[in-house]
């Protein structure tokens, strides 16, 4: 999910703030102090959650401050954008293609009758929320409501209801469960792709205990209802983290980093994954996987690209060196004469330029390898067009964009599915 609460709140909040930490040893409690009062008087939230999400972003955003290069007001242009600051964002990075010529494009043929089919479940943006209860103001103050706290309506139409809500409210577990047992009724599946967010939308009061708890429930509980015979293949959401979008690159390590989360998804989705597909996943959250002779599937951590993720302050020049690697995968597939989906949570069009512009490039040298990529985050049934380089007029791949299980905001829990490896006949339920 794309959080616009956090962004306003910390991104521009804390630049007020920018050269302060950058040029002084300044005391870490006045800055959150300073970024608090600074969300508070702009009316960004109430003060409960000024102040919470402040201190939850506080460590983290100051240590990326402080080893960034960038002046506050290019950083600010950076993660908000020019409305905010000046920079560059075409930055001179250009991934390295290999020198082996694009082979020929040939127009895809539709199959033949009694072709092979695969069956795709698609799951993504869950955000099952643990404190939702029945009965609850739907419209509360707070930017997630539904919950505990969230006090009883006047009006009983503006009540949370059992298994969910039109509003700013996630999803209780009975209705993931309810979901996942109708989904396992609809199958047999081949194998399912999930591209990630997992928590709830309180992004102002999490801990790391409770994303991992969250984790390990779906993740069994997918496990449990569609069978130990159905791989799933997972991708990272922006929400896995604690602050949410806080993905340090490799090179952070210590208490900072992200082996806390790596490391528990390696350990929960081990049934599914490979020795070498865990061994990239715990050291920058992407890896690939064959899914059958002919077929391989990448899942990236689109975090990386994320204009949200204030760890690019400090390096966003292919963070973890991922779309490198992403070249790598394609040309030995294309060697091999395999097909590869890709798979991942944020939708290319909506990251950095810079990153965006260099995946583009390579979905155009791999358009005979890539037969689809599958993509969640903004909760909406969309698709992104990728057309031919030279000319922009023939089209050559599609991004399908996933609607989200949660109902946030005033929407209704959906999940679509796919057959064949080509032409993906797409049925959303």
């Amino acid at each position: 999910t794309r959080v616009f609460l956090s962004q306003s709140v910390i991104l521009w909040s804390a630049m007020q703030v920018h050269g302060f930490v950058t040029s002084y040893n300044t005391n870490e409690e006045w800055v959150a102090r300073a970024v608090g009062d600074a969300c508070i008087r702009l009316h960004l939230a109430d003060e409960q959650v000024c102040r919470s999400i402040t201190e939850l972003f506080r460590d983290d955003f100051i240590r990326a401050l402080q080893e960034s290069l960038l002046w506050p007001s290019e950083a600010c242009g950076v993660l908000v954008g020019p409305s905010c600051g000046k920079f560059d964002i075409y930055a001179p990075w250009n991934i390295t293609l290999p020198k082996v010529p694009k082979p020929p494009v040939t127009p895809p043929t539709p199959p033949k009758p009694g072709s092979p089919q695969s069956r795709i479940l698609f799951l993504t943006d869950i955000h099952w929320d643990q404190e939702y209860e029945a009965g609850s103001s739907a419209d509360c103050k707070e930017p997630l409501c539904c919950r505990k706290d969230s006090g009883f309506p006047s009006w009983r139409r503006r009540e949370a209801g059992y298994w969910g809500t039109y509003g700013k409210c996630d999803l209780p577990l009975r209705t993931v469960k309810n979901l996942l047992e109708n989904a396992a009724l609809a199958g047999p599946w081949d194998w399912v792709y999930w591209t990630g967010d997992i928590p709830a939308h309180n992004i102002w009061s999490q801990t790391r205990n409770q994303q991992l708890t969250e984790l390990k429930v779906i993740s069994r509980l997918i496990h449990k209802y569609l069978g130990p015979d159905v791989i799933v293949y997972p991708a990272i959401g922006n929400h896995e983290s604690t602050p949410v979008n806080s993905f340090p690159p490799p090179f952070v390590h210590g208490n900072r980093s992200s082996s806390w989360l790596y490391s528990a998804m390696a350990e929960e989705w081990s049934p599914w994954l490979s020795v070498q597909a865990l061994k990239t996943l715990r050291r920058g959250g992407f890896y690939t996987m064959e899914i059958q002779p002919g077929l391989r599937v990448v899942s990236l951590n689109m975090n990386f690209c994320s204009r949200e993720n204030f760890w690019l302050m400090v390096n966003s020049t292919d963070p973890a060196d991922q779309l490198q690697w992403l070249v790598t995968v394609l040309q030995a597939s294309e060697d091999k004469g395999e097909k590869v989906h890709i798979v991942g949570h944020i939708p290319p069009g909506l990251c950095l330029s810079s990153w965006s512009w260099n995946y583009y490039h390579i979905i155009n040298r791999y358009e005979s390898t890539i037969t689809g990529q599958f993509f969640g985050h903004t909760h909406l049934d969309e698709f992104q067009m990728f057309y031919d380089e030279p000319t922009m007029t023939r089209p050559l791949g599609v991004a399908f964009i996933a609607p989200s299980v949660t109902t946030y905001i005033n929407l209704n829990p959906a999940q679509p599915s796919c057959l064949r490896l080509e032409l993906c006949w797409y049925v959303v339920y």
